[in-house]
């Protein structure tokens, strides 16, 4: 009986505390918020008015989860992120019941199933594709989906791992992004395209600019297989990346050709590429030191201004032009960006493929430079989209991220990454474990080319390169469709667009 008096003496006393402590907390918040004088609700409100900021910032996450419908939700909705987390893990990945798209929503692409498609056992398949037939070293790539550029610095080392390993699993390439060559990117021994950003990351020379005998020991590693040139990107046209010195640390510095602390950025552009004459002056230069096929990275905001490219190439020759042309949308992501350059800058991917796939067919160039779609493309239908339209590969980012457990937490830019894909954080990196996120990133790239073929067997073609924009129709304000190839006539040559 003693004993069990005492536990209560005990217990009352430290409810007694609990109480006090709580009455002081709110007594010095109730003092810091009426003294304070940055925020007027907290000032006015004091102590009840913190719930606001409180509410604003789990707002985000009780959306996701609680409230947004399963298509609502942006930048991905939960329909696009739950088709890649069933496609990483290499099972079926078919649903029941029936669609939960609204197929009246203006845009929405809607394909032309065949009347009589082939049999079964008449299967569609991807056949590889030549890039770079000047190039000293052609690269003839396999996949028509592939891994965008995400750096070493912008991703953690766990997640370019399991990129690495994850596309050599594939059979897909991996774009290496603007922060040079890290030796993780080639611990899975996959195909790599090295990026070139504004700021020459792994290749420059003290002032910054290219340093060809670095660029040809680059050219000279057997996985590097193509150079790509990145002007500008989706998230953010005309503004340089900046990677904070507090990210930069020996081994990053090593790499980008820095100084430890020094922060990585990028100029706006390229300083020496004034004129479209400067652009392929430079892919000229880059393919004859390296030996490997060029090509560049940019976004499109007038596809009249990029005329006078195409007439150059044909002035000059075949021999002048990119090996392949990658077209970033202006929905594209980063892991930092001003907001307007993300929303209001560059013409979305739905607008800018077509206009320049047009562009190099009617200078007829087609089978010279190859065209590479990319910005927020990270389900099948989006893939066979834009193979419909002309595009000869599609890259994606997110799509992978999502594949080694990104929850689109909206992080990227903290440091603090829940999933350890973007943050340096050792302890938020645990969660990243490389043996099983390599095979869902592979799974995943499977996932998308298989389904995609399947998609080209419906419409009765025999390789997804062979679908058309008249296999694809766009549903249009009134909840009709119509067929691509009406709202806008491709300049391939063949009488069926």
């Amino acid at each position: 009986m003693g004993a069990a008096m005492y536990i209560l003496q005990v217990l009352a006393l430290v409810f007694l505390v609990a109480i006090g402590l709580a009455v002081l907390a709110v007594v010095l918040l109730y003092l810091i918020d009426t003294t304070q004088t940055g925020d007027a609700i907290r000032r006015n409100y004091p102590v009840i008015g913190r719930f606001r900021g409180w509410f604003s910032k789990l707002g985000e996450f009780f959306r996701q989860y609680f409230f947004a419908m399963d298509r609502e939700e942006m930048p991905f909705n939960r329909a696009q992120r739950d088709w890649v987390y069933h496609a990483t893990k290499g099972k079926d990945n078919t649903v029941a019941f029936g669609s939960t798209r609204n197929l009246n929503i203006p845009g929405t692409p809607i394909f032309v199933n065949a009347v009589f498609p082939p049999l079964d056992d008449q299967f569609s398949a991807t056949e590889p594709m030549v890039i770079g037939p000047m190039a000293k070293v052609p690269f003839v790539a396999r996949s028509i989906f592939n891994i965008s550029g995400m750096s070493y610095g912008a991703i953690s080392r766990p997640a370019v791992e399991a990129l690495s390993r994850g596309a050599a699993a594939a059979g897909i390439w991996l774009n290496t992004g603007e922060g040079g060559l890290a030796p993780f990117h080639e611990l899975g021994a996959c195909d790599l395209v090295y990026q070139i950003g504004t700021a020459k990351f792994g290749i420059r020379d003290e002032h910054g600019n290219i340093d060809d005998a670095k660029l040809a020991a680059v050219g000279a590693r057997p996985q590097v297989k193509m150079f790509e040139l990145k002007l500008a990107q989706g998230a953010k046209p005309g503004k340089g990346g900046i990677l904070p010195g507090e990210k930069v640390n020996a081994e990053i510095a090593a790499i980008r050709g820095l100084k430890v602390g020094q922060p990585g950025i990028s100029p706006n552009r390229h300083r020496e590429i004034d004129t479209f004459e400067d652009l392929l002056d430079m892919i000229v230069h880059i393919r004859r030191v390296s030996g490997k096929p060029v090509g560049f990275k940019t976004v499109i905001g007038s596809s009249d201004e990029w005329e006078r490219m195409f007439q150059l190439i044909v002035e000059r020759g075949p021999e002048s032009a990119p090996d392949f042309i990658t077209i970033d949308g202006g929905e594209g992501g980063t892991g930092a960006a001003p907001m307007p350059l993300i929303d209001l800058v560059g013409m979305p991917i739905r607008e800018a493929l077509p206009r320049i796939v047009d562009l190099r067919d009617r200078y007829g160039l087609k089978e010279r430079i190859r065209i590479v779609a990319a910005g927020k493309l990270v389900n099948p239908a989006d893939v066979a989209w834009a193979i419909c339209l002309g595009a000869d590969f599609v890259t994606s980012a997110r799509g992978f991220m999502f594949s080694m457990g990104c929850i689109q937490a909206l992080k990227c830019n903290r440091n603090t990454c829940p999933t350890g894909i973007t943050t340096h954080d050792p302890r938020l990196q645990k969660g990243l474990v490389v043996e099983d996120k390599y095979m869902k990133v592979a799974n995943y790239a499977k996932a998308v080319i298989k389904e995609v073929e399947t998609i080209a067997h419906s419409v009765g073609v025999s390789e997804p390169r062979q679908m058309r924009r008249r296999h694809v129709r766009i549903v249009q304000a009134d909840g009709s469709s119509i067929p691509f190839s009406k709202l806008r006539p491709s300049y391939r040559g063949d009488t069926a667009t």
